[in-house]
């Protein structure tokens, strides 16, 4: 990847160099270096908001109330995690913070939910992973959004006049993307056997 991202730069730099507008190369350069380190910072603001507000509802108990909401469905999905297996509640953890959008948030409780998984890896060889493991990966990243809070942050962050605009379309695309994802998933589990 470092390769590419290198020969992009020289490549950018050899036709500024060409079309004489070095000036305008390097002033992009900047402002796209400026735009960068602000959005970083405003995720960076998202990602620890909703993980503090994580931390607050786990140790409020609050995580498990909605786990048994969700117990049903993700019962249905993963068939093979026990009913009170810790997963349950950092799988739904990840699911929440997609469905809100706020998936840089989500990504250090799919880490944790995949650690819980790997305790049900009865697999002699480790390195494999369990039908659970790929089915949340598939879910992980369909990642049904609701409200995509941090693409209309985003939007709202560079002057959109309407940044919520893009709240339907989002539930739209997301769901379809991980319906189509989990069906072609259990058709090649099917073949595969």
């Amino acid at each position: 990847m470092n390769i590419i991202w290198f020969l992009l730069i020289i490549v950018s730099i050899i036709f500024a160099f060409i079309t004489g507008r070095i000036e305008d190369f390097t002033k992009a350069m900047f402002d796209a270096g400026k735009a960068s380190i602000e959005v970083s910072l405003y995720l960076l603001g998202i990602v620890s908001i909703w993980l503090g507000v994580t931390k607050i509802l786990e140790d409020a108990g609050f995580v498990e109330k909605i786990a048994v909401y969700f117990r049903p469905i993700i019962s249905k999905l993963f068939k093979n995690i026990p009913a009170n297996h810790p997963s349950i509640s950092s799988i739904t953890l990840n699911m929440l913070a997609n469905i809100f959008g706020l998936g840089n948030a989500a990504t250090p409780m799919g880490i944790k939910a995949m650690q819980e998984l790997q305790t049900l890896n009865s697999n002699e060889d480790k390195e494999e992973i369990t039908f659970e493991m790929m089915l949340f990966i598939i879910i992980n990243t369909a990642s049904i959004q609701i409200i995509p809070f941090t693409v209309i942050g985003i939007l709202a962050s560079l002057g959109s006049a309407n940044p919520t605009w893009i709240v339907l379309p989002t539930i739209v695309a997301t769901v379809i993307s991980a319906l189509f994802a989990i069906c072609i998933f259990y058709i090649f589990r099917k073949f595969a056997k």
